[in-house]
């Protein structure tokens, strides 16, 4: 029994280290890559009827973006990282939708 589980424990690691298909890893990559381009933040406000008010902000910052790292050289290490390929574009060229 132990031995099915370190067997199933070593699959797991392996399949964790595949590359996944160029598609899947531009498509997670691009979140990376924006993040280099500035911090991304919300700020949410609630009221209810009774007159109780609630605020909260949210903030995120990567390393890149404090480094001062080029956003499509980010998005290009990404993805040959991940997938073992280079992008099939430069980020530059993604439609630039918020992330």
């Amino acid at each position: 029994m132990k031995q099915m589980v370190l067997l199933a424990l070593a699959g797991w690691a392996l399949a964790s280290c595949a590359p996944v298909p160029l598609e899947i890893a531009e498509g997670q990559c691009a979140d990376q890559a924006r993040l280099a381009q500035h911090p991304r933040g919300s700020i949410s406000v609630a009221a209810d009827s009774q007159g109780h008010l609630g605020a909260s902000v949210e903030i995120g910052i990567s390393s890149d973006f404090v480094t001062g790292q080029d956003p499509d050289q980010v998005y290009s290490n990404c993805v040959f990282q991940r997938s073992g390929l280079y992008p099939s574009r430069p980020f530059s060229s993604l439609s630039q939708v918020p992330g």
